[in-house]
């Protein structure tokens, strides 16, 4: 067997990391494995993860049998999601007021240094201002200082990109901190909305680039060599260097590659794929073999980007959901995460004691049976600055273990300093969720059962002002369960038939488990199969296929759907070329490069191709792409009474380069 065939995908999500060995020869799972994510050290978890699925193949492949290392990540999504990245600085050229209002950068980002300077180009790709050095010059010398990366938006640079060009090696006599150019992210028209997906993006280059970082390190401790690859928001792959410097493309990685896993491991080309994991869940479709994507890019954390992914719709429902109680005590699940108490019970055996504890107090209501640590894997490093003094000292008082909240949350400054640290990343709250309710009903038994009852119990006695029985705490647990499904079965039907017809009260009786409304019974079913994919799915979706009466798949595996989607994705690149004629028999070949002027159309219409033809395949190639083959596909538009493309205005070729991915041999 050679050595080429084998291939380990890792996911990184938020409470596990996974592992799988396929052998891409005989489409075979050879060995998966599990380990917490440790956000506090990423190689750590995924190191755990690597050294689990290893041990399970008994010797028979060695690390350095391994020619490709595929990661999928939800690091990208939830930075953009949460607010958080590096400060960066913005050089826009050509902008008036208007278009960098409608960036939304200054509301989005209050104080980010950000410079407007006269250049451009108009829609021709011509020329409609001379760059003005000078002030690119002074604006970089002025945000060096304090920032961590530039980013640069040309008007109309799709159509010309010289200006940004030019800017960019004007920033490296200076610096050599990364660059983002919004024409290498889209080619698209929209400046405003390009100015902003490359902000994002340089907000994000050194986050990714930790990761690039913490799975080279993990390779290196199991002696692989194998070419290292990062999964793309639209479910390809690209080499980690290239994705180093355009991280916002990861956005949507880990449910992209969930979709490709799912197909994989089902067989299946037409599907409703949900992928539950303990944040989220992610719900996409695929249709004769290919995944839907968002026509006008992914929206993440309330922004449009231009990044070309998968349309998924994403809701804050997961194992680890935060179960809370409201004002008047109904449920509320999600969408805030927190580590299940069973789980912390599980790393740390004494958690169970301070619950009992916690049950023997009478005063500190709704913080009983919680906990804060700092992210699993932290070592003891030193804290970012700009911190508030309450949250300095909340940190100060927080360990690698456990701490009771209402030991550290003592008053409404100290509550918002934790509800603050959360956001940032820099300390988990450890509280009861679905699984532990799944745990404390024995519907899983991956951790311990006992200190799951405690948690509920402590949240049930906060409802209902007494100490509940065991058959008190089985309902409880049963009622969490039951809300679980129903929030899941909704975003299926929202999926089906749209989130608009969704909102209704007989969807919400049917997803409720109640057909019969009045005298009428009430049914929705999808009309294609749901393939579940995650860890917690076998628990919840077995009673969603009664509810909705459709076909769920549970593929072998399932529970690692990420980690092999990304172990068998494809590199692919796509690349948009349009020709414009003015109707006076010029044309214009735009979009990629300088603008090309010329007087055939036909001639027009072959260097467009031959143009993009050379260009996708250059960068599927640089990308990590083997032999990649081209499909070329064209939108033409005519003069009136055309009779062939001699009769030619406009036309729009997209040109896309997929392969295999380059291994190591």
């Amino acid at each position: 067997m050679e050595k080429s065939t084998y291939i380990l995908g890792i996911d990184t999500g938020g409470t596990y990391t996974d592992a799988a060995v396929i052998d891409a020869t005989s489409h075979r799972i050879l060995a998966t494995a599990k380990a917490i994510t440790t956000k506090g050290d990423l190689s750590v978890g995924v190191s755990e993860a690597m050294a689990a699925a290893m041990l399970k193949l008994n010797g028979q492949v060695q690390g350095s049998d391994i020619s490709l290392v595929c990661v999928s990540t939800t690091l990208a999504t939830n930075a953009v999601v949460e607010g958080h990245g590096n400060a960066a600085g913005v050089i826009l050229i050509g902008f008036d007021a208007g278009m960098v209002a409608k960036t939304g950068i200054a509301a989005a980002f209050p104080g980010l240094p950000l410079a407007v300077v006269a250049g451009g180009h108009d829609h021709n790709g011509e020329e409609r201002a001379v760059l003005d050095h000078a002030a690119v010059q002074s604006a970089i010398v002025e945000m060096n200082a304090s920032v961590s990366a530039f980013a640069i938006a040309s008007s109309f640079a799709v159509r010309n990109n010289a200006h940004e060009l030019a800017v960019r090696d004007i920033i490296a006599q200076y610096t050599d901190k990364p660059v983002t150019l919004s024409s290498e992210l889209s080619s698209a028209l929209d400046a405003p909305r390009r100015a902003l997906t490359a902000l994002l993006n340089a907000r994000l280059v050194s986050r990714i680039s930790h990761l690039i970082s913490a799975v080279e390190a993990a390779m290196q401790r199991h002696g692989i060599s194998g070419e290292l690859m990062i999964v793309k928001g639209d479910g390809t792959l690209a080499r980690a260097e290239t994705v180093a410097s355009r991280p916002i493309e990861t956005v949507l990685s880990g449910p992209a590659a969930s979709l490709v896993g799912a197909k994989w491991l089902s067989g299946l080309d037409d599907f409703i794929m949900s992928d539950m994991g303990g944040t989220t869940t992610d719900v996409g479709v695929l249709q004769a073999g290919r995944p839907l994507v968002a026509a006008m890019g992914a929206e993440v954390g309330g922004w449009r980007t231009m990044v070309k992914a998968i349309d998924v719709r994403t809701i804050g429902l997961g194992g680890d959901s935060e179960v809370q109680l409201d004002g008047v005590g109904n449920l509320i699940i999600g969408p805030q995460r927190a580590v299940p108490i069973s789980l912390l019970a599980h790393l740390f055996p004494d958690v169970t004691a301070m619950l009992e504890a916690d049950l023997a107090e009478t005063e500190g209501g709704s913080q009983l049976g919680k906990f804060v640590a700092r992210p699993f894997g932290w070592t003891g490093g030193e804290d970012p600055a700009g911190l508030s003094p309450n949250e300095v000292q909340i940190l100060g008082m927080v360990g690698a273990r456990p701490i009771g909240l209402r030991r550290v949350a003592v008053s409404s400054g100290a509550q918002r300093a934790v509800a603050a640290l959360r956001r940032k990343g820099l300390l988990q709250l450890c509280s009861f969720t679905p699984s532990d309710a799944a745990v404390a009903l024995s519907l899983q038994d991956n951790w311990p059962r006992t200190p799951a009852r405690l948690a509920a119990k402590l949240l049930l006695r906060f409802k209902e002002m007494k100490l509940p029985d065991d058959q008190g705490v089985d309902r409880f647990c049963s009622s969490v369960w039951d809300k679980t499904v129903a929030l899941s079965a909704k975003v299926i039907v929202e999926t089906a038939i749209g989130a608009e017809a969704a909102h209704s009260a007989i969807v919400d009786n049917i997803c409720n488990g109640r057909n019969e409304m009045g005298l009428a019974r009430v049914a929705v079913s999808p009309s294609v199969p749901i393939v579940a994919v995650g860890g917690p799915v076998k628990v919840y979706y077995g009673e969603l296929a009664k509810r909705l009466n459709c076909d769920v798949v549970f593929a072998e595996h399932c529970d690692v759907a990420n980690a092999v989607g990304a172990a068998s994705g494809m590199v692919a690149e796509r690349i948009v070329i349009s020709v414009e004629g003015d109707g006076n028999g010029a044309f214009r070949v735009l979009g990629h490069g300088p603008a090309q002027l010329l007087s055939n159309p036909i001639e027009a219409l072959r260097r467009a191709e031959e143009l993009g033809r050379k260009a996708a395949e250059a960068a599927a190639i640089k990308k990590g792409a083997i032999l990649p083959k081209l499909t070329v596909s064209i939108v033409k538009a005519f003069l009136p009474e055309a009779l062939d493309d001699n009769g030619l205005l406009t036309a729009t070729l997209t040109i896309e380069a997929m392969g295999s991915p380059t291994r190591n041999t």
